[in-house]
């Protein structure tokens, strides 16, 4: 079966919103839906049954740089592709590495995320502008891991440090190696620190690239891994400038991509008007992805203003650390508090952490026991997969925004 993408109802509510279905080889997934992240080619801590059955996860997006670094695309390859090699039937994505050439090229140092709040972009331009005082006097105090040039990035391992090169093609057939049902165009994600003149010179490189990945994506053919035809993706890029955002979007649209992913970066603040931007520029009738969203009130913004799927590794990445989503806000199960607290660690019986308490998982991390990073990682995606599948009830029963402002006022009450 090839890709296709379908639209089932749009929201009278929010006129981007919409609910929707993604046809691939390997399954469909019913939009809008989170995307479990599995990295390495595994849910860190569980098993793909476990995605399955436990989290209800309809799709799982794999890390292109990592796979590439370890264990090799050309033996993810010989297993028929990531998902066949972790045992995950269903639909599948995979990133293109792009994300690695922001975080150890341009924003290596920069100590924000791509998704940043403005309190953490002014608090890292003080320290920028301290240690560019220092390295105008040592230039050598930092090496970059990753040089950016026209025609692709060269990196260094984060394993053994070897030299490595990424470019458009050689994304492509590494991604092809792979496997993925979707995947996406190499792209250069900048800092949300950078100023508008890099942001614009990263982004007219990215469509350029955008360019290159589409025409070595149709001079490969099918994967060599599974044998079906891959769905492609271009990035939209331009920071957190409405021109350059919507110029992107246009650029994209306009070319043959199966579907748009939106990158970073552009300030947590505004994260939701940056969308809104993207998506009304965008093909109505392809699907959207938002890469590396996780906070719950920014996943039904995303939903709200036309996004159809997106990923995080923030729960299970949370979850070895013992934090818990709850509908009423975050916890932290190794507080004092829940040593002797019997309720369960999830209300909903149909929920496979129904089944332990709360005291139980603060002793198992207590025990530094490894089961205590499954159970809360399986707790924290269920949350998030049921958010997600629970917003789309209510766009397709017309209460989106109730739903929206009923979830936000409980969790975000302190």
């Amino acid at each position: 079966m090839s890709f296709s993408f379908e639209i089932t109802k749009k929201s009278e509510e929010a006129p981007l919103a919409r609910t929707g279905i993604i046809h691939t080889p390997h399954g469909d997934i019913h939009t809008p839906a989170f995307i479990t992240v599995g990295t390495k080619a595994t849910v860190k801590a569980l098993t793909s049954e476990q995605v399955k059955d436990a989290v209800g996860a309809q799709a799982v997006l794999a890390n292109t740089y990592h796979l590439y670094l370890e264990p090799g695309d050309e033996i993810v390859q010989k297993h028929g592709g990531f998902s066949k090699m972790m045992g995950w039937s269903g639909p599948s994505f995979t990133d293109s590495g792009g994300f690695q050439v922001f975080s150890l090229g341009q924003a290596l140092g920069h100590g924000v995320s791509k998704i940043a709040t403005s309190e953490e972009i002014s608090r890292a331009e003080v320290e920028l502008s301290i240690r560019d005082e220092k390295e105008a006097q040592n230039e050598s105090v930092h090496e970059k891991l990753a040089k950016i040039d026209e025609d692709g990035v060269t990196f260094k391992s984060v394993i053994d440090g070897s030299e490595h090169r990424f470019t458009p093609e050689r994304s492509m057939q590494i991604q092809h190696n792979l496997g993925a049902d979707i995947f996406f165009a190499f792209d250069e994600c900048t800092s949300p620190l950078a100023p508008i003149a890099y942001q614009r010179e990263a982004m007219d490189r990215t469509h350029r690239w955008a360019k290159r990945s589409l025409d070595e994506h149709k001079r490969l053919g099918a994967s060599a891994a599974t044998g079906e035809v891959q769905a492609l993706y271009g990035v939209v890029q331009g920071g957190a400038y409405e021109e350059l955002r919507r110029e992107s979007a246009r650029t994209l649209g306009a070319m043959e991509f199966d579907g748009y992913g939106i990158g970073g970066s552009f300030t947590k603040d505004d994260m939701a008007t940056a969308v809104k931007w993207v998506c009304e520029e965008l093909p109505e009738g392809k699907p959207r992805h938002l890469l590396g969203i996780g906070e719950p009130i920014d996943m039904l913004l995303a939903i709200e203003n036309g996004i159809d799927t997106f990923d995080c590794v923030a729960p299970t990445r949370i979850g070895r650390n013992g934090s818990l989503y709850t509908l009423d806000g975050r916890i932290n199960i190794t507080n004092a508090k829940y040593r002797e607290d019997m309720s369960p660690v999830s209300d909903d019986p149909s929920w496979y952490t129904h089944q332990f308490t709360k005291s139980y998982l603060s002793h198992l991390f207590r025990a530094d026991e490894m089961l205590a990073g499954t159970i809360a990682s399986i707790h924290n995606l269920k949350f998030l997969t049921t958010l997600v599948d629970t917003a789309r009830v209510a766009l397709e029963e017309g209460r989106f925004m109730e739903f929206k402002e009923n979830f936000i006022k409980r969790y975000y009450t302190l």
